[in-house]
């Protein structure tokens, strides 16, 4: 059967291009400018694509497919204001190393300033959050001018050969002039096979790393956000059994191990408030700080890092290293794994009550967690407790910003999962779009965890054919933005309510009934726990339960939680079990 593809030459070379580089999937937004690129795309054999309005919501519906995937999705759009719709998930993309493709459709260059509808200045529009900008010059009229589509080709490639190897956003700027509509069936430009990068081995000596591992008698390990590498359970077993190591991990680190420190909040909040706290967080300061995954969502390690800095500090990651505290002292440009595998037989194992010491205030934690279930009523945080006892092995669960993953780091999961979320910048903009895609990529069971303002925010994301069956979202209700009520502020002035908390009284029912999401709701603890096991069962049709919870108690049961644990624990033995093997030596 004849394929149908658009006549002009460019929309060829840069569909053809983004086959030979690997690209299957894209996500097509209407408009008219852009019709060569949506004609061709979505005709090809080689390519699924998909059609979503909102911009916004494509793009990070891409994004989402592209966490699964760990390969480039593009996103494809007319002129205009269309593109700055793409704003939001490029800059995730950029800071969460997300191999997006931003290819937009523009008007000839004459056509620009003169006061045409849909037409803005769209070359190097991402310039701060882009690593590679393609700004293509137009074969007008379909003419075959071969100097224009050799300079096309070698853009275009080299934006696609950036997203592979570098791991982050391009953007293809393409200009089109009418006619736009002309089609063909045939692809009739030859496009060579262009050259692929390689990737650089980069030499590294770990002579530093290996005499600070073997000096050091308080060492800590943090793992940010882990996407797609599995660490071999032999690096994990030799940082989890030092007794000089502590490892700290949050839920999007993705890794797993019963001596991990996974709840860094509970420790580190109910310290601050100590009066001696500055002497707890001098026996929990490390001499040598080893990081490795993306971004860290506790703010409370960030802030005790930065004061309590580690003499050392190293960065694992084939690509980048933030001095996020301000410490950094070398970035080894490979893997955990392989960086591991090099040094492993030079580490010695050093005796050190470091681990044994905070490992007690850790089973305490978690001890008194448990308990405090107990002694508070139905809220945010009392969902969290039904939420890890149902959710079934192996999940995929994206946490919307910001309350949402804040409360699942305070949990441990018994349970494996996967967790995400959109840490890059950490907005809430595309949390729903982006878990959508993520479970299209994947059609394995995905459950959003979102909080009332992300959701609605983004309720767009709903708008699209491709949501699969068992996709499910769990909307916390708490009538306003909760976070705001945690951190300071008079929270009983009136412009609280209006520009911070932005309290409201709407509900998800209406939405679930025109995108045909089977609805539940549930107003109390009885309700969720009666709901949840359900809720997780049912496979046949997208599912939403919405939870109302008290807007007044959130904070303060979640604030009373550190208090808790603070009265319960006695964090003074950790000086005085400092100060005895301080005397024996």
């Amino acid at each position: 059967m004849n394929q149908i593809y658009s006549s002009i030459p460019t929309a060829q070379l840069i569909t053809v291009l983004c086959v030979q580089n690997g690209i299957e999937h894209v996500v097509i937004s209407p408009g008219s400018r852009n019709a060569p690129l949506t004609i061709t795309l979505a005709n090809h054999p080689k390519i699924k694509a998909y059609s979503i309005v909102d911009e916004r919501c494509a793009a990070f519906f891409a994004l989402g497919m592209t966490q699964r995937f760990n390969a480039p999705v593009a996103v494809v759009c007319t002129s205009g204001s269309a593109l700055l719709n793409y704003y939001p998930a490029v800059s995730e993309a950029f800071y969460s190393n997300l191999p997006l493709v931003v290819i937009s459709a523009d008007r000839p260059p004459h056509l620009i300033d003169i006061g045409d509808g849909q037409t803005i200045r769209q070359a190097n529009v991402f310039e701060n959050h882009i690593l590679y900008s393609a700004n293509l010059k137009g074969d007008f009229h379909q003419s075959e001018d071969e100097s224009i589509l050799d300079f096309n080709a070698q853009q275009v490639h080299k934006a696609l050969q950036a997203a592979i190897w570098n791991q982050g956003p391009v953007h293809i700027n393409a200009p089109f002039d009418e006619p736009l509509y002309h089609k063909t069936d045939r692809l009739s430009i030859d496009v060579p096979q262009l050259d692929s990068l390689k990737p650089v081995h980069v030499e590294y000596d770990a002579s530093e790393f290996i005499k600070s591992w073997n000096s050091s008698a308080k060492k800590l390990v943090l793992a940010g956000v882990n996407l797609d590498e599995d660490i071999d359970e032999e690096v994990l077993k030799l940082i989890s059994e030092d007794p000089s190591v502590i490892v700290m991990t949050e839920i999007t680190s993705n890794i797993s191990n019963k001596n991990f420190f996974t709840n860094i909040d509970s420790i580190l909040a109910p310290i601050e408030s100590e009066e001696n706290s500055e002497a707890l967080f001098e026996a929990l300061e490390p001499d040598l700080l080893i990081t490795f995954g993306g971004l860290i969502v506790s703010k409370k390690i960030k802030k005790f890092l930065r004061q309590f800095q580690p003499q050392k500090h190293f960065h694992i990651d084939p690509r980048e290293a933030n001095d996020t505290f301000f410490c950094l002292s070398k970035h080894f440009e490979t893997t955990v794994n392989s960086f591991f595998e090099s040094v492993n037989s030079s580490l010695d194992r050093v005796e050190s009550p470091y681990f044994e010491t905070w490992n007690a205030i850790r089973l305490k934690t978690l001890d008194y967690r448990k308990q405090y279930k107990n002694e508070i009523g139905f809220s945010d945080f009392a969902f969290y407790y039904s939420l890890f006892d149902n959710l079934p092995q192996d999940e995929t669960v994206h946490f919307a910003n910001s309350s949402s993953i804040r409360y699942a780091n305070l949990f441990d999961s018994r349970r494996e999962i996967k967790a995400f979320a959109n840490r890059g910048t950490s907005g809430i903009d595309g949390s729903t779009s982006t878990a959508i895609g993520y479970g299209v990529a994947s059609q394995e069971p995905t459950t959003l965890v979102t909080g009332d303002l992300s959701f609605f925010y983004d309720s767009n994301a709903l708008w699209n054919t491709y949501i699969p069956k068992n996709f499910k979202i769990i909307l916390l209700n708490n009538a306003g933005g909760g976070i705001f009520r945690i951190l300071p502020g008079n929270k009983e002035e009136a412009y609280f309510a209006n520009y911070f908390e932005t309290t409201h009284d709407l509900n998800a029912k209406h939405l679930c009934d025109m995108y045909k999401i089977q609805y539940t709701e549930a107003h109390d603890l009885s309700e969720v726990d009666k709901e949840l096991p359900l809720f997780f069962e049912r496979n046949e049709t997208p599912q939403l339960i919405e939870i109302f919870t008290p807007r007044l108690e959130n904070d303060k049961v979640l604030l009373a939680y550190f208090e808790y644990l603070k009265t319960h624990i006695d964090f003074q033995s950790v000086l005085i079990k400092r100060a005895t093997e301080s005397n024996q030596n």
